[in-house]
C-alpha cells in the first residue's frame, strides 16, 4: 500500500506546476508566458503573421514554461539550452544573414542609388528610441539593445544584445523601481519584441504611412528603373564588404555573411551553395533560432513582466519612428524630384524584407490598381538590411 501511495506522490510532485515537492511559486508567471506563446502561435497560423518566425518562437516559449528543465541556465542543461548555444556563440544571426543575402536582389537598390538615403532614414527609429530609453533611466548597453528593435531585424537585435548584455550581468531601472534583471531575460525580451514587430509590419505601418502622406502622393507612379548588369551585381557585395567593414569592423559578422550570400547568388557559378544557403540552411537555422529565443522567455518575477511591457512599448515607438523617418525623407525626395518619388517607399527602409515592401505595394494598389510599387520599394528595403547592420555595428563599437 505504501508503495502505491509513494508512487502517486512522486507522480504528483513531478507535475509541471510543482517544484521541489511543493507548488511552484513561479507557476502563475509561467501561465502568463504560456498564454503569450499561444497568442503568437495563433497570429502565425490564423493571421499568417510571419509563421516561419512566430511558430518556432511560440513553441519555444510554450515548451520552456511547460517544462523548465528543457532550458536550465543554472545547471547548463536541457535540450533547448543546448540549442541556445548557437546564439551564445553568435552563430545563428550571421547564418540567417547568409541566407538573406542568398535570397536578396540588390538590383533595385543599384538601379536607384537614392534608395540608400531612404534605408538610412528608416534607422531614425533606432537612435530616437536609444535616446528615449536613456531618458527613461536605462544605461547605454540596455538602451542600445532596445533601440535596435527599430531596425525591424530580429537577427540584428539578437546579435547586438548578445554582444552587449553578457551573461552574469544584472540590470535595473530606478525610474520604474526595477532591479536585478538577468541579462539572459533581457535578451529574451528584446528578441521576442523584435520578432513580434517584424510580424506586425502589415498592421503597424499602414496607418503611419497614410497619416503622413496625401492621396495624391500615394498614387504617384514610379518609372521603370534601368537594368542592372551582372558585373555591377557581382562587384556590389565585394565593395560593400571592403568599405563598410573597414569603417565599422564590429559589423563584420553580419555584413560579411550578408554579402557572401549575395555574392554566391550573383556569381552564378555555385548554384548548389545558393540552394543550401537560401533554402535548407536558412530554414533550419530559423527553427533553431526561434526555439532558442523562445526558450529564454521564463519570467521569474513580476518585475520582469513590467520590463517586458516597457520594452514592448519602446519597441513600438522605435518601429513607428523608423517608418515615419523613412516616409518623411521620402516626402522630401518627392519634392526635390518634382513628384518622381512616391514617399511611401520610404517606409520600406526598415529591415523587414520583403514584408515592408509588400505593405507599400499593397497600399499603392489600394489607391490605384495600376500602381505597382514592389520593385521600387525593394530598393529601400534591402538598403534597410545594410543600414540596420551598420547601426548595430556602430552601437557595438561605442558601447561594446
Amino acid at each position: 500500500m505504501d508503495f502505491i501511495v509513494n508512487l502517486f506522490k512522486n507522480f504528483f510532485e513531478s507535475m509541471g506546476w510543482m517544484s521541489g515537492g511543493s507548488f511552484d511559486s513561479n507557476f502563475p508567471l509561467r501561465l502568463i508566458m504560456i498564454v503569450i506563446a499561444l497568442i503568437l502561435i495563433f497570429l502565425a497560423i490564423k493571421k499568417d503573421f510571419e509563421p516561419y518566425l512566430l511558430i518556432p518562437i511560440g513553441v519555444g516559449i510554450l515548451l520552456t514554461n511547460l517544462a523548465p528543465a528543457l532550458y536550465d541556465a543554472q545547471k547548463g542543461s536541457g535540450l533547448l539550452y543546448t540549442m541556445h548555444v548557437g546564439i551564445s556563440l553568435e552563430l545563428f544571426p550571421p547564418l540567417i544573414f547568409l541566407g538573406i543575402g542568398a535570397t536578396t536582389d540588390f538590383g533595385p537598390l543599384l538601379s536607384n542609388p537614392k534608395s540608400l538615403l531612404l534605408g538610412a532614414a528608416a534607422q531614425l527609429g533606432i537612435f530616437a528610441t536609444f535616446i528615449g530609453a536613456i531618458l527613461l533611466g536605462f544605461d547605454g548597453l540596455v538602451a542600445s539593445s532596445i533601440g535596435i528593435i527599430g531596425g525591424a531585424d530580429g537577427p540584428t537585435a539578437i546579435f547586438l544584445s548578445n554582444n552587449l548584455l553578457k551573461d552574469g550581468m544584472n540590470f535595473g531601472n530606478s525610474l520604474f523601481n526595477i532591479s536585478g534583471i538577468d541579462a539572459g531575460m533581457l535578451k529574451a525580451i528584446i528578441a521576442i519584441v523584435a520578432y513580434s514587430y517584424m510580424a506586425l509590419v502589415p498592421i503597424i505601418q499602414p496607418p503611419i504611412i497614410k497619416l503622413l502622406t496625401t492621396k495624391k502622393e500615394r498614387t504617384i507612379h514610379m518609372d521603370q528603373t534601368r537594368e542592372v548588369t551582372k558585373r555591377e551585381k557581382i562587384f556590389f557585395p565585394i565593395i560593400v564588404m571592403i568599405l563598410v567593414i573597414l569603417l565599422i569592423p564590429s559589423c563584420a559578422p553580419l555584413i560579411g555573411m550578408l554579402m557572401l550570400g549575395n555574392l554566391i547568388k550573383e556569381s552564378g557559378v555555385v548554384p548548389n551553395l545558393v540552394d543550401a544557403a537560401a533554402k535548407y540552411l536558412m530554414y533550419i537555422v530559423t527553427i533553431l533560432l526561434g526555439l532558442s529565443v523562445g526558450a529564454t522567455a521564463q519570467l521569474h518575477s513580476y518585475q520582469e513582466g513590467l520590463l517586458f511591457i516597457i520594452i514592448l512599448f519602446l519597441g513600438l515607438i522605435a518601429f513607428s519612428f523608423a517608418t515615419a523617418g523613412g516616409v518623411l525623407i521620402g516626402k522630401l525626395m518627392c519634392v526635390l524630384t518634382k513628384g518622381k518619388i512616391n514617399p511611401m517607399i520610404g517606409a520600406a527602409g526598415v529591415s523587414a524584407v520583403p514584408m515592408a515592401a509588400r505593405v507599400v505595394h499593397k497600399i499603392g494598389l489600394e489607391e490605384d490598381n495600376s500602381n505597382y510599387l514592389l520593385m521600387a520599394a525593394m530598393g529601400p528595403n534591402v538598403a534597410g538590411v545594410i543600414g540596420s547592420a551598420v547601426a548595430a555595428g556602430l552601437l557595438l563599437s561605442i558601447f561594446g
